[in-house]
């Protein structure tokens, strides 16, 4: 009834008129305070000498902190308790915090900040992915190293061999709402923390210890984010730690936001890998072994980088099936920002890096990429649904919601305690990824057909190569890339949710849960799960503010979970008050509750019928409890990251996109024409959303791949800091031509209406881009191109000057 209807995003209409409410337009008491970091001027070193007195005297500063000045710890991060607020005597990178101003207004905070006089004695830097490697600077004592079969002698004794490097840069998040925090002292020390994050439980961890109480003592509210892409997942928690801390000392609240410069200079950002490689395969372009070596730029503290270089070692197969790998995985610290979670959490590039084999064995054997590609393709599954290519407008039959259809909260999967045992292994003849995960449905053969059928990839190709021949300066390109993408937390007990519905009397329901909303749309999603559930329209549904009050222990809205985890939550809440409601109707009609349907706004019972809201006030009036919890795991995960073994996924999500673009051969300049895209969501929730996510997902991955360079001076200093030096795609830089379209089916797995997430599979898609862009350089001579990313029109033109020569 609900579900799988392309409804438009819940704040929409707020979005338009802009009345939607962020953590910087909550009104504050007049009395709030504002905050800003001093930041250190050098990548390494010590600080010898700090006068804060000028900083002290500036107009409208109310208190000055140091490290010193703390009564307690106080540290952000989200992992090996290595990022304190404030740098102390010694610097680990250009634009760390080292002193906290407390002002009457953000503009005096900024200003006075500004003023510190600090002297340094500075040390060489390790800044460069070499540099780490000179000095043997990395976060694990050696290399992570998974093997499948003996890859090095697959190589050796294959009858062809490529091998190359390529370097591939990192991202910065660029979300419109910039980092901010909020924090409301309350009576009896308690703390009320606003917070633009995508993990409310994180932030009230890590204030509750830097204020030394319990974690009961700290509220954490999100109503929404404009925008995250991982970058609030960390990346917030020093803001709202400030705030707390500012307004225990003073007693007033304290507000803090970054503008974009701090932003930038502040705040980690996507992993930049090199990755080096070695293919065997036969004449067929069929891959006999292959060998990776990530090398990983970290930043200066921990922060998520583990599990980001771990999920790019998952994904370095991406859709294909390797008879013999060996990856190897170096984590690497360095005195530059640390480098944090960012939409596909280390997958992009570990897709890339196999992506680009694919292509340098097409270029080594002349055939056509998208072939070599198919015959590497792991087998059919064997348990998809026929499934076929469908626009959004069609979305698929929702589910009927029977009182008889609860969720089953007996099995749940393996306990936490499991989660580093090995995994068992696979059945005689199953076809596994490299970290020994069988792969039972892969349904990208039917997709790709599909796909070159509706794009028309084979005449557009002969046709692109046409135009080469007869166009001296302008090339084009075209590729097919596949996506396979993992859907679960790496972390497995981070795989739960909780959620907390009340049904009110008059029939109208109000929802929490433990997601938060970023415009993605996932308030919507669930609010039309709950609807289903009750049979009623979703106007009748209300989803407040993510709130660690109404909901504890949340995981962060991340790993593209969202919907899975925090659905299947509202679901069991929601099926505990209908099935309550059902029996108070049962009994008064003598009949049993499984006889009871609830349908279109009313419930139906042995030929009467009853509105919803008359349904709500005989339980209220039958004294039956109306609010009720849900709790979800995700079952059937284990997983051994030392090892590289076991199920560290649920399920896989799959897409493919084909891509067309022109290069300029005398400037490098190019633009991309035309983008298809076909992509897996099982049985969507929301169409509209599920297209706009898919939409948006592949230009910023194709941003990443093109446009999108960060570049750090030999002092450290990031120089590409602001949206005047560091280039976002913009509208004018979508596809000219961009046609989506969903893969109609089911997920084969339990989820949530049989759905499948949407968050980050949609951004590898952009990969395709980088490809055709390779497609194009190579009309200009023989050699590999070998493009580096981000593909800008520089790299580009050094890879024609390089191929023609």
């Amino acid at each position: 009834m609900s579900v799988a209807k392309p409804l438009p995003h819940d704040a929409a209409a707020l979005h338009v008129a802009g009345t939607a409410r962020y953590v910087d337009d909550l009104p504050v008491p007049a009395d709030c305070l504002h905050l800003a970091f001093g930041l250190a001027e050098i990548a390494a070193g010590r600080i010898t000498a700090i006068d804060l007195a000028p900083v002290r005297a500036a107009p409208g500063v109310v208190a000055v902190l140091e490290a010193d000045d703390l009564k307690r710890p106080a540290d952000c991060s989200p992992s090996a308790h290595d990022e304190p607020l404030l740098a102390g005597h010694t610097v680990q990178y250009l634009g760390q915090p080292v002193f906290l101003v407390i002002a009457t207004s953000h503009l005096a905070a900024r200003k006075a900040a500004r003023l510190a006089k600090i002297d340094y004695q500075a040390r060489d830097a390790i800044l460069t992915i070499d540099d780490a490697l000179d000095k043997d600077s990395r976060f694990e004592n050696g290399p992570i190293i998974w093997e499948k079969g003996d890859a090095g002698e697959a190589v050796d004794s294959a009858p062809h061999v490529v091998e190359g490097r390529m370097e591939i840069g990192g991202q910065e998040h660029f979300y419109l709402e910039g980092q901010a925090a909020l924090a409301l002292p309350q009576e009896g020390g308690d703390m009320l923390v606003h917070s633009s994050t995508q993990h409310p439980t994180e932030i009230q961890h890590k204030v509750a210890h830097a204020l030394g109480v319990p974690m009961h003592a700290v509220r954490v509210e999100t109503r929404r984010m404009g925008g995250g892409f991982g970058g609030k997942e960390s990346q917030g928690n020093a803001l709202a730690i400030a705030c707390a801390l500012a307004a225990e000392l003073t007693g007033r609240p304290a507000k803090m936001r970054y503008d974009r410069d701090d932003d930038m200079m502040i705040t980690g950002k996507r992993h930049d890998f090199r990755i080096e490689y070695r293919a065997g395969f036969d004449d067929d372009g069929r891959l006999g072994g292959v060998e990776f070596v990530h090398y990983v730029r970290c930043g200066w503290a921990q922060d998520l980088s583990l599990p980001v270089a771990d999920r790019a070692m998952l994904h370095a197969d991406n859709a294909y099936l390797l008879p013999n790998a060996r990856i190897e995985s170096h984590r690497l610290k360095t005195n530059t920002q640390s480098a944090t979670a960012f939409r596909g959490f280390g997958g992009p590039q570990g897709m890339v890096g196999i992506e680009r084999v694919m292509d340098h064995i097409a270029h080594e054997l002349g055939l056509d990429p998208l072939e070599v590609r198919r015959r590497n393709f792991y087998r059919p599954g064997n348990g998809s649904d026929a499934r076929a290519a469908r626009p959004a407008a069609e979305p698929p039959a929702p589910s009927a919601s029977p009182v008889s259809d609860a969720i089953d909260l007996t099995s749940r999967g393996a306990p936490p305690e499991l989660d580093q045992s090995p995994a068992p292994a696979a059945p005689s003849g199953t076809q596994t990824t490299p970290y020994g995960m069988p792969v039972e449905d892969f349904e990208l053969h039917e997709m790709v057909a599909a796909l070159t059928e509706s794009a028309d990839y084979s005449a557009r190709r002969a046709a692109v190569r046409a135009w080469n021949a007869e166009n001296p300066i302008l090339k084009r390109g075209i590729a097919l890339t596949p996506v396979k993408f993992g859907i679960s937390f790496t972390l497995t007990h981070l795989n739960q949710a909780g959620a907390l519905v009340h049904v009110y009397q008059d029939g109208s329901i109000h929802m929490n849960h433990g997601g938060t909303e970023m415009g993605q749309g996932l308030f919507q999603k669930v609010a039309q799960v709950a609807a289903d559930r009750f049979g009623v329209s979703p106007e009748r549904v209300k989803i407040t503010a993510t709130d660690t009050g109404k909901v504890p222990n949340t995981s962060a809205t991340a790993a593209s979970s969202g919907s899975d985890l925090n659905g299947m939550a509202v679901k069991a809440a929601c099926d505990t008050i209908r099935d309550r409601m059902a029996q108070v109707l049962a009994a008064k009609h003598q009949t049993d509750a499984s006889a009871v349907r609830f349908d279109e706004d009313e419930v139906h019972v042995g030929g009467a019928s009853y509105s919803f809201e008359e349904v709500a006030q005989l339980a209220y009036e039958s004294r039956v409890s109306l609010s009720a919890t849900g709790y979800y795991r995700t079952p059937k995960l284990q997983w051994n990251r030392i090892e590289g073994a076991g199920r560290p996924f649920f399920y896989f999500a799959y897409g493919a996109a084909v891509t067309e673009v022109v290069i300029d051969t005398l400037t490098g300049e190019n633009r991309i024409l035309r983008t298809d895209i076909l992509h897996d969501c099982g049985a969507s929730l929301n169409p509209a959303l599920d297209i706009g996510q898919i939409e948006g997902g592949y230009v910023q991955g194709a941003g990443w791949l093109t446009t999108e360079e960060l570049v750090w001076d030999e002092a450290g200093r990031l120089r590409t800091h602001a949206p005047s030096t560091y280039k976002i795609p913009a509208c004018s830089d979508r596809p000219e031509v961009f046609n989506v379209a969903l893969w109609d089916g089911r997920n084969r797995e339990d989820t949530i209406y049989r759905s499948k997430a949407v968050g980050e599979p949609p951004f590898m898609l952009g990969i395709s881009a980088l490809m055709a862009l390779s497609d194009a350089v190579s009309a200009c001579g023989e050699a590999y191109p070998a493009l580096d990313a981000p593909a800008t029109a520089e790299r580009v033109l050094e890879a024609v000057m390089r191929v023609r020569t």
